[in-house]
């Protein structure tokens, strides 16, 4: 009896088919970069003030002083954005030929709201839907909601993704989705209305997340066992980095946020030609009893690494035997059924979602940090990069839990001694946040195959899938954490380093999986409060294989 790796060994690891596959695939993953932060510069609030019209009857002094000053976060002051003074009275005071300051004390004239619409500066942004739509004042809560909007249809994809994959295959699902994340943002560039650009923006994060499951597993799928695991943990992750550097790149020199939608949609065309180059799955294929078509895509793929065919390479016997073999079932419930794995899966769905929070949080709230915003977003995602190395490294020579603790310790500590900086080291600040997010990135890249390892095989797929969907919730309230920073500016960092400190240490009780065989039964799981772990011999070590499994059944981000 054999197994998919082992009839198709004869095509070697890393031959011109595996990197054709790779680097297509890894190359997918770019526009979810971009799309997927896109709302700092699309959804980005320039300074603003209440319009005073031109017909308003108002002397040059009385107009310049009609805007009072407001207390902004961080005790600096400027003009109020939401109220000006009542312009029936400035009227009278100015007909009357009275000088504010002098004449008339500015603190006990009347304010109204902003009657005639507001004023925006032209930078950094020419336009966004926050100055299109007026999202400003007592509309601000629309703009988090948008950005949250792109997140629920990140969960909504999350959940369909897999089925729809299962059922009409990866590579069309692939393509499929890449379709709708760049068709539907390109309708967002005619966006008439907040609500239709929102709707819209809720379908492209629909789209962004199952091209990305769908291309994670269709590599995971095709690549070989040793390339699988730089496929998952480094070829996907840096390739999304290099998309997100390319958002800060493209809006610095775009400053209208239509301009920008079309720039960031257009690259999907690119991707039309990869149809005839990237294959279907083979497993996949297998699965659906279409031996013929996968058998072609293996015959191309030796072929075009020079290799040599056996005449038979998939055994219809043999296939049928395995699709015979009787397996359990298991439902979501198994995921709470024993106080073991309860434990387990609460505290593995409070580390996802923190992490969740910490990542977006973070990512969306570089347009609040100082300096250029352009430079800060291109510093979150260039930071990204050795965040994934590292991680990469943790994962294959160091502990799980201390590594994974290690990293969210850092990310969260750091964030806390933000608020202790002296507001004349504003650049130590901004250096505190890229090491907070270096931090939490690299425990969002490791916490996969963590997790993966914690479940036994049984309800492994369920196990990380519910986690991941955990994550999804903490990517949906990340906004409303940026969005606190307009009360006090460092309540969000309060707030992400207070719960990422208190994850990493529940981290701490988690059992340790690193060098332990995988669990295949709830009865093999390692356990939690303390129990000690018998050392393990030398022949009980984890293999390689095993190793790598881990990363087959980690199918989505």
């Amino acid at each position: 009896m054999g197994d998919y790796d082992s009839w198709t060994s004869f095509l070697g690891e890393w031959g011109r088919f595996q990197r054709l596959v790779f680097f297509l695939l890894s190359a997918s993953i770019v526009p979810n970069g971009f799309n997927g932060m896109s709302a700092v510069f699309l959804a980005g609030v320039p300074e603003h003030r209440c319009r005073v019209p031109e017909g308003a009857n108002l002397s040059a002094a009385w107009r310049e002083a009609s805007i009072p000053e407001e207390q902004r976060p961080g005790g600096r002051t400027g003009p109020h954005r939401c109220r000006r003074l009542r312009l029936e009275a400035l009227r009278n005071f100015s007909a009357a030929r009275l000088l504010p300051g002098t004449d008339v004390n500015l603190s006990l004239v009347p304010t109204e709201p902003c009657l005639d619409g507001w004023e925006y500066s032209p930078s950094p942004y020419l336009a966004t839907i926050v100055s299109q739509w007026d999202l400003v004042c007592e509309n601000s809560w629309k703009t988090p909601l948008t950005t949250s909007l792109f997140f629920v249809g990140v969960l909504i994809g999350s959940f369909v993704s897999g089925q729809l994959s299962d059922k009409f295959g990866r590579k069309n699902v692939l393509f499929v989705t890449m379709g709708v994340q760049a068709g539907f943002g390109f309708l967002q560039v005619f966006s008439s209305s907040w609500e239709m650009f929102s709707i819209l923006f809720l379908i492209v994060g629909m789209g962004q997340i199952s091209n990305y499951v769908a291309a994670f597993v269709l590599g995971t799928e095709i690549l070989g066992k040793t390339i699988r695991v730089i496929y998952c943990t480094l070829g996907v992750c840096l390739f999304y980095a290099f998309g997100y550097m390319l958002l800060p790149l493209c809006a610095y020199f775009i400053r209208d946020w239509r301009m920008l939608q079309l720039a960031l949609s257009l690259p999907g065309l690119l991707y039309i030609p990869l149809w005839w180059l990237i294959p279907e799955s083979p497993r996949w294929l297998l699965s659906k009893g279409r031996i013929q078509e996968a058998e072609d895509i293996i015959r191309k793929a030796a072929q075009m690494n020079g290799v040599t065919a056996p005449e038979v390479i998939f055994d219809p016997s043999e296939l049928q035997d395995l699709k015979s073999q009787d397996q359990d079932t298991y439902s979501i419930l198994d995921l709470v059924r024993t106080q073991n794995i309860r434990s387990i899966t609460i505290m593995c769905v409070i580390l996802w979602m923190v992490i969740a929070i910490g990542y977006f949080g973070l990512s969306l709230d570089t347009p609040n940090l100082h300096g250029d915003i352009y430079f800060n977003c291109f510093l979150s995602a260039v930071i990204e990069v050795p965040a994934y190395i590292i991680s990469w490294l943790l994962l294959h020579y160091f502990p799980r839990r201390y590594s994974m603790a290690g990293v969210l310790f850092l990310g969260g500590c750091v964030l806390l001694f933000i608020q202790l900086v002296p507001a004349y080291l504003s650049v130590l600040s901004v250096v505190l946040v890229m090491i907070g997010k270096f931090g939490i990135t690299a425990a969002f890249s490791m916490v996969y195959v963590y997790t993966a390892e914690l479940y036994p095989t049984v309800v492994r797929n369920m196990g990380v899938g519910a986690s991941s969907m955990a994550s999804r919730f903490g990517s949906i309230l990340s906004p409303y954490f940026v969005y606190l920073g307009a009360y006090d500016r460092f309540l969000p960092y309060i707030l992400m380093g207070s719960l990422t400190v208190l994850t990493g240490i529940l981290t701490l009780f988690l059992p340790e999986s690193y060098g332990i065989p995988l669990p295949d039964t709830i009865d093999q799981m390692l356990r939690i409060k303390g129990i000690k772990y018998r050392n393990t011999s030398k022949n009980q070590k984890r293999t390689k294989d095993e190793e790598n499994t881990v990363i087959l059944k980690t199918t989505s981000f």
